[in-house]
């Protein structure tokens, strides 16, 4: 029974998620637990394993992979390369730009990508996304404000919970895994 292997989401966003073609994400808060450590001229940042191999499996699926962050940092693009993530927007002051801009470039409507975000500034992006997702440490206005939350907190596996629920939806998580198998194991 495939539903107890992997997470899956709430019987109303099934339909919904089966739309989805691009899955955007904040970065601190999100993939990380939201704490920033400066290191000399750069920062550090701790990144989950489970996450970034929900990540490759989203990416085995066929779903477009992009991080959308306030802060540049060598820590967050040496992660987004080491995933393979398709997209990597820094230094964006405004999420919901960057989320219609990577739409237009990847040939999708908002309503086909889902946002993970946190904080208020996140709250543009997940408005105009079809999916809207936050991890179960995010702020209250926005957890009151998206479509779902994850029991796992950011930087511990939420990104994995959204993942593993939106290949669910489409292809199943047995289907994603053979891909990976085929094409990413080893990475």
């Amino acid at each position: 029974m495939e539903s107890s292997r992997c997470y899956t989401l709430p019987e109303p966003l099934v339909a919904r998620a089966a739309c989805i073609r691009l899955i955007a994400m904040d970065v601190d808060g999100v993939l990380t637990d939201g704490r920033i450590i400066h290191v000399g001229d750069d920062e550090a940042r701790c990144f989950h394993a489970h996450d970034g191999m929900g990540l490759r499996l989203a990416a085995a699926a066929g779903l477009r992979i992009a991080w959308i962050t306030g802060r540049q940092s060598r820590s967050v693009q040496r992660r987004a390369a080491d995933l393979g993530v398709d997209d990597l927007v820094e230094n964006c002051a405004v999420k919901s730009v960057a989320l219609r801009r990577l739409c237009d470039a990847h040939g999708c409507r908002p309503g086909e990508a889902a946002f993970i975000g946190d904080d208020v500034n996140d709250v543009p992006a997940l408005r105009i996304a079809g999916i809207s997702f936050a991890p179960a440490d995010a702020v209250p206005w926005v957890r009151l404000s998206v479509d779902h939350v994850t029991p796992a907190a950011g930087g511990f596996g939420a990104v994995r919970q959204v993942c593993e629920g939106l290949v669910a939806a489409q292809c199943g998580m047995e289907a994603a895994v053979e891909a990976y198998l085929r094409v990413g194991a080893g990475n």
